[in-house]
């Protein structure tokens, strides 16, 4: 038996039995090692003491719980519900009574986590409940008060992912993680360099979601509150409505901004550019705005007025920040630009008072012999339409001595010209048609005559 050569290598010794080419390529031996590990590390801490007593807890703070619970229904129900007033105060009453048995359960479950913590034991499983528990009252209230699908969509997909990251113990670096992610912004007033952070960008998001609905919330009720209140006129009303429309949600950005320590110094950075955008884009936007401020001051229009801009004419039921709503005879809704009011002009029939004086024209035969007649004739005719008024009493004048005819002028007043001016100016003239008639009084139109001569002889072209 010949010796193996000396540079040859010794021979690998056999593969373990089982292992295979697909074992050593994905490692399935590791990861069947892995699984097993996990495996027994979850069995240890499942039967741990620490576990079983935390488990316990849980199970049994459902007894006290339904029985908390049920009792702060019946309260909420008893005395809180019927006193709140209707709106959003009413459904959190409701809401809070409908979910009284779990939000009882999360603060026993509070509690004895704070119990555990004073005694050294831990009490991971517990928060992990708090956690999952707290974001489904959260979901839920949201659901039941605010009643809206936008709002719902936004509590599950905050709410859920925040209770996650913490029942999993990464809420904190995740936060850490987010805050190192920032952009300088300037200095800080402490002359520290300052930063604006993705972990600041979702705060202020959030906030602005919360703080925007608080805001509408509070100018709801405090625009009822305005509208409710026969102290204040129309176009005073108007004004506050104007101003909480503007005042509410900017102050709602700035809290914001300022919950979230943003440096307001570097604001000014884009003051050149948001001076442009408005300058360009939106100045006819801004005129109508500042428009609708002037309009509301000089209290020249406002809700309730009847007037004709152009060739519309109707009464005001809406004065916002862009446009008024000017409603029409036949019920449509025109929304006119606020600068349009100044640059044009507008006739108010009802700015000083709502007495306002029509014209109904007419005339007569040269042969009427008493125009006196017709004229005291016009006068009583007018007064016998329900909507003109005997004072100040209608007065007609003889204004013209006609190719055809001699023509009258009648005038008479009316204070309800919001419903409608032509339609009693026609009353007027059907009635004034009928008397005339009674009186034989012809109402000529005009005629003329055609007088057609003989060409004397020898014009050319006379056969």
């Amino acid at each position: 038996m010949q010796d193996a050569p000396a540079d040859q290598p010794p021979p690998e010794p056999p593969p373990p039995a089982g292992d295979t080419a697909l074992d050593e390529l994905f490692g399935a031996g590791d990861f069947g090692d892995r699984l097993a590990a996990g495996a027994e590390w979850l069995g240890r801490q499942l039967s741990s003491a620490d576990v079983s007593i935390q488990a316990a807890i849980i199970a049994v703070a459902l007894i006290p719980a339904l029985i908390f619970g049920s009792q702060l229904r019946k309260l909420i129900m008893a005395q809180i519900a019927p006193r709140a007033p209707y709106g959003v105060l009413r459904r959190a009453a409701n809401a809070f009574a409908h979910i009284a048995s779990p939000i009882a359960l999360s603060l026993i479950w509070f509690a004895a986590s704070v119990i555990l913590d004073a005694l050294g034991r831990p009490n991971g499983v517990v928060n992990a409940g708090i956690s999952l528990l707290g974001a489904w009252i959260v979901i839920r209230l949201v659901t039941l008060v605010i009643r809206s699908p936008f709002w719902s969509r936004v509590a599950f997909y905050i709410a859920w992912p925040v209770a996650a990251l913490d029942v999993f113990g990464v809420l904190d670096d995740t936060i850490r993680n987010l805050d190192r992610l920032s952009v300088p912004l300037g200095r800080n007033p402490d002359g520290g360099p300052g930063a604006f952070s993705a972990f600041d960008f979702i705060r202020v998001i959030i906030l602005l979601l919360v703080l925007f609905w608080i805001a509408g919330a509070v100018s709801k009720f405090v625009k009822g509150r305005i509208a409710a209140s026969a102290e204040l006129t129309p176009s005073f009303q108007t004004l506050l409505i104007k101003v909480l429309d503007i005042v509410l949600p900017a102050a709602a950005f700035l809290i914001a901004l300022q919950m979230v320590g943003f440096n307001f110094a570097t604001l000014a950075i884009f003051g050149g550019a948001m001076g442009l955008a408005i300058g360009f884009g939106l100045q006819r936007t801004i005129s109508n705005f500042f428009a609708g401020f002037t309009l509301v001051a000089e209290k020249s229009i406002k809700p309730g007025d009847v007037v004709e801009v152009g060739q519309t004419f109707g009464w005001v039921t809406e004065m916002t920040a862009r446009y008024v709503t000017l409603r029409t005879r036949d019920g449509k809704a025109h929304l006119i630009p606020n600068d349009r009011f100044i640059e044009e002009g507008v006739v108010n029939w009802s700015h000083a008072d709502r007495i306002v004086r029509l014209h109904a024209g007419f005339g007569v035969s040269y042969a009427t012999a008493d125009l006196r007649a017709v004229k005291k004739a016009a006068e009583e005719t007018a007064v016998t339409v329900e909507r003109v008024l005997k004072t100040p009493a209608p007065m007609c004048n003889l204004v013209e001595f006609g190719d055809s005819r001699v023509n009258f002028d009648l005038r008479f007043w009316i204070n309800d010209p919001a419903n409608g001016v032509a339609n009693v100016t026609s009353q007027v003239m059907l009635a004034l048609w009928d008397r005339l008639k009674e009186m034989g009084i012809e109402m000529p139109f005009p005629q003329r005559d055609l007088h057609v001569r003989t060409l004397p002889p020898g014009v050319p072209g006379k056969s």
